[in-house]
């Protein structure tokens, strides 16, 4: 392929970026004057991307943010549409951003594109029916788990798994002391670590459970330590409120940023359903993982969840390996015994290495440098198509 290559690219966030970025490395391997467009962040800049738009200009969440954007979204989108239609690139790659890209994907498609997507939506935990949009709007899903693949197979969607980036990033051995010495914890009394997630509503929901878990943990074990890493300066002052007014006198280190750190340092991890517990299972750390919300969401999302676990080192063993709990079970009688098994069973623990590192060598598979080889027979084939159409 040495011709001229031009892909249409648009991510909608930070994790999108990081991915739009590594790809575009990937592919100006082989092809270094490569062009890309569409839009993209500081990292995909820096790589010498044309963003038509800021990224930040897609970065919506909740409910009434994206409805009060719509007018915005939507003309975006419709000029971004235009514009690859009468300058067509060889290939347009939606990175996540499900809501925005696949609309534009599908209209792209129905005028001849070539078009994939990169990181599936959750169809296979819910929603399910978006699979018969996407199969119309891709020609192929590139997905960073193995079940996701297996699903989009069952409904004959085209597609390729990757591997995820992190599990690239990721050591396949922990360095459990070169973490304490960053964090300089010292002395050997077993760490446990408490993350609540991300957004004021989890920490608000899990926050003072799980200060009140440590405090269960310790009447049990005195010689325990807690670190709790705050995501960033406001949920640092949410947790502070906290801890004044729960954890007085608890041996809990409050610290901003650092949550990888904090796993790899700890014993156990008590933490948040989310993308962090791919993480913890990356760094091959015991964990119990809990998820609380409203109770009227809840009763009407659990009713339209189709998956058995919430967890992803449960998802992807397809296994109950860390113990999940949900909604009125997170309390301290429940989380704390979890978590001192988690400690003090070494079996179990020898098992969790054991697996956690083989579903660690399952997700490693250089995922930009697969997911550009996948690109680029799509790119390959389409041309070799149209060359036999006008021999």
């Amino acid at each position: 392929m040495a011709e001229r290559l031009r892909i249409g690219i648009v991510v909608g966030e930070a994790s999108g970026d990081i991915l739009g970025a590594s790809l575009m490395q990937a592919l100006k391997l082989s092809h270094p004057h490569a062009e890309f467009e569409g839009i993209g962040g500081p990292l995909m800049l820096a790589q010498g991307f044309n963003s038509h738009y800021p990224m930040e200009r897609l970065a919506v969440m909740g409910l009434v943010e994206p409805l009060k954007r719509l007018p915005e979204l939507l003309r975006i989108r419709s000029s971004l549409k235009q514009h690859f239609i009468t300058n067509p690139p060889d290939l347009f790659l939606g990175i996540d951003a499900p809501d925005f890209n696949l609309g534009l994907e599908l209209a792209l498609r129905k005028q001849g594109l070539l078009t994939a997507h990169y990181v599936s939506p959750s169809v296979w935990a819910w929603r399910s029916g978006r699979v018969h949009k996407i199969a119309k709007a891709v020609d192929r899903m590139l997905t960073l788990f193995p079940f996701e693949a297996q699903f989009y197979h069952q409904h004959n969607v085209p597609v390729s798994f990757i591997g995820h980036p992190l599990a690239d990033k990721f050591p396949l051995q922990n360095n459990q002391q070169q973490a304490k010495d960053a964090l300089a914890i010292t002395g050997q009394q077993p760490l446990v670590a408490l993350l609540p997630g991300s957004r004021g509503g989890e920490v608000r929901m899990l926050g003072e459970a799980f200060i009140e878990t440590a405090r269960w943990c310790l009447h049990q074990r005195a010689d325990l330590q807690f670190i709790l890493p705050a995501a960033n300066e406001a949920r640092y002052q949410q947790l502070q409120a906290m801890l004044a007014q729960r954890g007085a006198g608890l041996p809990i280190t409050l610290i901003q940023g650092g949550s990888q750190t904090a796993m790899a340092a700890a014993d156990v991890v008590l933490m948040a359903s989310g993308t962090t517990t791919l993480e913890a299972m990356l760094l091959k750390r015991p964990m119990v993982v809990a998820y609380k919300m409203a109770k009227l969401s809840y009763a009407i999302i659990s009713r339209m969840v189709k998956s058995k676990f919430i967890s992803l080192p449960n998802l992807l063993a397809n296994e109950q390996l860390v113990p999940e709990v949900l909604q009125d079970d997170v309390r301290p009688e429940m989380l704390g015994p979890l978590v001192l098994e988690a400690l003090q069973n070494q079996a179990k623990r020898d098992v969790l290495d054991k697996r956690f590192t083989e579903l660690h060598q399952e997700l490693k598979r250089d995922a930009s440098a697969r997911a550009a080889e996948v690109l680029l027979k799509m790119i390959q084939h389409r041309r070799d198509e149209t060359s036999a159409g006008q021999a």
